[in-house]
């Protein structure tokens, strides 16, 4: 399924978000989908407390009938990560809750339980793939292409799949969590630097944005904060959006 592209005033947008699967909506949904179909214990995952990623995974596993752990930092929880606790994840924290901290603490759940681990962030080749198959319908009219950068893998994706369809769109990354840089040099073009830039957004990554394109609510963690970055004829490319917010 490819997902539709839209113009609203000057401005279009790739409507990744309206993937749906299970009620997790968007490209990192899409992935997590691909990742769960061979799993036969239960899922694990690891996720910030801001993040989505884990209420994804438990929309999945519920609709798998698995079991789902999930590794997050030590503090309140967010409405997402309450969503899942509500419908079945069992939810770990940890101090120090840095992200490398809890990867590890999910990948060795992993390894001790036999569940499927869900990468966090979904680094992974098959998140990559999923993403660059998207790139596809652009219209001759698009200038730019804008993504949020949490992770970095939608704007791997994004990459790879301009590369495969030999198309000369520049990207505009707009980086709102940690340093990318790691996963940029294993998972996009050898020049990725040729065909892209990142600009580091101002807010914190915790930090809410209220903001919408037309009728269209942006993620207020994501692509909220791409939004003054716009020009027109740019493509915002909404990577997916929250189901408590659906």
């Amino acid at each position: 399924m490819i997902t539709p592209i839209e113009k609203i005033d000057n401005i279009w947008i790739k409507r990744d978000d309206t993937f749906n699967i299970a009620n997790a909506w968007g490209g990192k949904a899409r992935s997590c989908w691909a990742l769960s179909q061979k799993a036969t214990k239960g899922l694990v995952t690891a996720g910030s407390r801001n993040s989505p990623q884990i209420n994804i995974v438990a929309h999945i596993a519920r609709e798998l009938n698995l079991p789902f752990r999930a590794h997050t930092a030590i503090g309140s929880l967010g409405d997402e990560i309450t969503q899942a606790q509500i419908i079945g994840a069992n939810i770990i924290q940890h101090r120090p809750g840095y992200n490398n901290v809890i990867i590890a603490r999910a990948k060795e759940d992993s390894y001790t339980t036999g569940y499927t681990y869900i990468p966090f962030g979904m680094e992974c080749d098959e998140a990559v793939q999923q993403t660059a198959s998207q790139v596809r319908d652009i219209p001759k009219e698009v200038k730019r292409i804008v993504v949020p950068v949490g992770s970095g893998m939608s704007f791997c994706g994004i990459l790879n799949g301009l590369k495969q369809q030999e198309l000369n769109i520049p990207v505009l990354g707009i980086q709102v969590g940690a340093d990318p840089l790691i996963r940029l040099k294993k998972y996009a073009p050898r020049n990725y630097q040729k065909m892209s830039d990142i600009i580091v957004s101002k807010h914190k990554y915790s930090k809410h944005i209220k903001q919408s394109i037309g009728d269209i609510l942006l993620d207020p963690i994501y692509e909220a904060k791409c939004y003054e970055y716009l020009r027109d004829d740019d493509m915002l490319w909404l990577v997916g959006i929250r189901t408590t917010k659906t």
